[in-house]
């Protein structure tokens, strides 16, 4: 069912249209070869994502510093296999892991065509919690910033996504309303309830095949946007 009066579009950019998990992996295969690490990725892989995602719901909710999270799911994913490193070598794998992500910048399926598709009827813009300094950076190298009106960081709100301030801060950088607005991201409590707090509307992007029992509208594929816009 096609969604009416929206002007403006507000995607996540981090497993939304970018595809962190698949970008990482990469990003991981350079860093253990440039610091000598005997550990297989897959096997590090394997239990660095949930550690990751975890550190991330702490960091939105303002329960781990920035530096917490960058160090403490290397300790905590290294701990699950038995391994250990003195801090500095955490803060110097940490540095390289953020230099090396944005390096391969591998989108989601479909998600430069849906972009190419809504861009002549809609404005685009990008709402993230991702640290500033690299989302440009994963924004211009995947191709895809010329696409966006507006790119809003939680960083720069000073408060993070589900946050009504980070929506509210998105939409006077838009110069848009929230009426005439929506949310397309993969988080539902950071993006689509934060979002809906803030009087905005909002898709799902349920790839990961979340019980969300009809509360908000669902997409699997970023294709299926083309059903509601």
């Amino acid at each position: 069912m096609k969604l009416p009066d929206i002007t403006d579009i507000f995607f996540d950019l981090d497993h939304t249209l970018w595809d962190f998990d698949r970008n990482s992996r990469t990003a991981f295969d350079r860093v253990f070869l440039k610091h000598n690490l005997q550990v297989h990725v897959s096997d590090f892989i394997s239990v660095y994502e949930p550690i990751n995602l975890e550190y991330w719901k702490l960091f939105r909710e303002e329960r781990v510093s920035k530096q917490d999270l960058r160090r403490g799911r290397l300790i905590d994913a290294f701990a699950k296999l038995d391994l250990s490193f003195q801090l500095n070598e955490i803060d110097a794998m940490a540095v390289s892991y953020i230099d090396e992500l944005p390096v391969d910048n591998h989108l989601f399926d479909g998600a430069q065509e849906m972009l190419a598709y809504l861009k002549p009827k809609y404005k685009l813009h990008i709402i993230t919690n991702g640290f500033r300094e690299v989302q440009h950076v994963k924004l211009n190298n995947s191709g895809i910033r010329s696409y966006f009106e507006t790119v809003t960081t939680s960083e720069e709100v000073g408060v993070k996504k589900p946050n009504v301030l980070v929506f509210q801060s998105a939409l006077e950088k838009a110069n848009t309303r929230a009426q005439s607005s929506i949310m397309i991201g993969d988080s539902l409590e950071a993006d689509i309830e934060g979002a809906a707090n803030a009087g905005m509307r909002a898709l799902f992007y349920n790839y990961r095949n979340e019980d969300v029992k009809g509360r908000y509208p669902s997409i699997q594929q970023l294709s299926e946007i083309k059903n509601y816009l």
